[in-house]
């Protein structure tokens, strides 16, 4: 169960064009503290222009904690490290990467998330990571993806998290010390507009958060469902929900990707296509350049902008955090930025095409479905069901 709190002040930021200036000004003027989430952290010039901002911060007496994923920045580079480290950021690996010839079902549980707090005033979550935006194979267009950067009582809630997700890292490292690290702040400040909850998906008590406040909405739904997402590939519920939804007279539309990335996932997804299209959910898909988004909106008054993907990975395995939004101005805000991404971008996938699919590819998209429901029974979980073996 999430829980919404008013008085939030929301901007949405699209891409790395808007995300990282808002970080670096926030940074820049971080006072006592900052906290810093990531799955992927590349040394390239965003990288380096975030640690010179973290570098500098620390410098000037704020606690800098950064923590990144084992597997997702495995390569971080180690001057990088050197100049985090020496200048007093406090610097931790969630689950540093164990052998790529062992397979251990804890390798798949990653820190996915994308979220950062400063000063326990202005928080910053979504799905972009510590990368350059043009740092995609080919070099094309600017990757596609969204953050939210926040103000108000919802901050409260999400430093609270990042401490809590800290302080667990720091003590399977042995790091009591960082973990007495406190900083007592003022509380953020209620302000005129937005109401809005921060939703967590972890292993024990927010399993299913994410997952279900998208339910929630789309059994809702009345007019509209507008769902944007990299990676999709969601089980039994989540599916016959949104079929549901089209059947009772709402417009559903999945903004997919179009380009290939991780093929497995690109070519399961495609399989659940013949299922939607002939229940009536329109999908789209985008190709101008890599989606990387985790977005929708939902009758012009509901949203959500955050990490989480809807596939086995994020809703089954890793950590994540969304911002889900009750605003009727937010929610068109990011329905104009899709539109117009759909508009410039994207194209629609007829029923009538989808039907004349050559049986090579309706063969590779049948493997690749079968090897992601394998991978996750290897993992201890039902793709179908979202639950982990043996539980109830």
């Amino acid at each position: 169960m999430i829980h919404f709190v008013p008085g939030n002040r929301l901007t949405l930021l699209v891409s790395g064009d808007d995300y990282f200036p808002a970080l670096l000004r926030e940074m820049a003027a971080a006072r006592s503290e900052i906290y810093l989430e990531t799955y992927i952290y590349q040394h390239d010039a965003t990288g380096i222009a975030v640690t010179e901002a973290l570098v500098a911060a620390a410098r000037r007496g704020v606690a800098v904690h950064v923590l990144v994923d084992g597997f997702g920045a495995h390569d971080f580079h180690a001057g990088l490290r050197q100049q985090l480290e020496e200048a007093g950021v406090h610097f931790l690996v969630y689950r540093p990467q164990i052998s790529p010839w062992t397979f251990k079902r804890q390798r798949l549980r990653r820190l996915h998330r994308k979220l950062v707090v400063v000063d326990g005033q202005t928080g910053f979550v979504g799905g972009i990571n510590i990368i350059d935006d043009l740092d995609t194979p080919g070099h094309t267009p600017p990757r596609f993806d969204y953050a939210v950067q926040v103000s108000g009582p919802l901050v409260a809630i999400m430093r609270a998290s990042a401490r809590h997700v800290w302080s667990v890292v720091a003590w399977t490292h042995g790091q009591h010390k960082l973990i007495r690290d406190r900083v007592d702040l003022p509380a953020p400040a209620h302000l005129p507009g937005v109401t809005a909850a921060f939703a967590v998906r972890d292993n024990i008590g927010h399993r299913r958060d994410i997952e279900n406040a998208y339910l929630e909405a789309i059994r809702e739904a009345k007019d509209e469902i507008l769902i944007a997402n990299a990676y999709f590939l969601p089980g039994r519920q989540f599916r016959h929900a949104l079929v549901q939804a089209a059947q009772r007279g709402v417009k559903v539309r999945l903004l997919l990707q179009g380009r290939v990335e991780y093929w497995m996932l690109h070519y399961a997804s495609r399989a659940l296509y013949r299922n939607f299209l002939k229940n009536g959910v329109e999908i789209i898909e985008y190709h101008r350049s890599f989606l990387h988004a985790k977005v929708a909106v939902i009758d012009g008054g509901w949203a959500t902008v955050g990490s989480s993907n809807i596939d086995p990975f994020s809703l089954m395995l890793a950590r994540e955090a969304n911002v889900v939004v009750r605003d009727e101005d937010f929610a068109a805000a990011l329905k104009r930025s899709l539109e117009r991404a759909i508009e410039i971008g994207a194209h629609s996938i007829s029923a009538e095409r989808w039907q004349g699919l050559s049986w090579r590819m309706r063969l590779l998209t049948w493997l690749a479905l079968v090897g992601v429901r394998a991978f996750s029974a290897l993992a201890g979980f039902s793709f179908e069901t979202g639950r982990r073996n043996g539980e109830k």
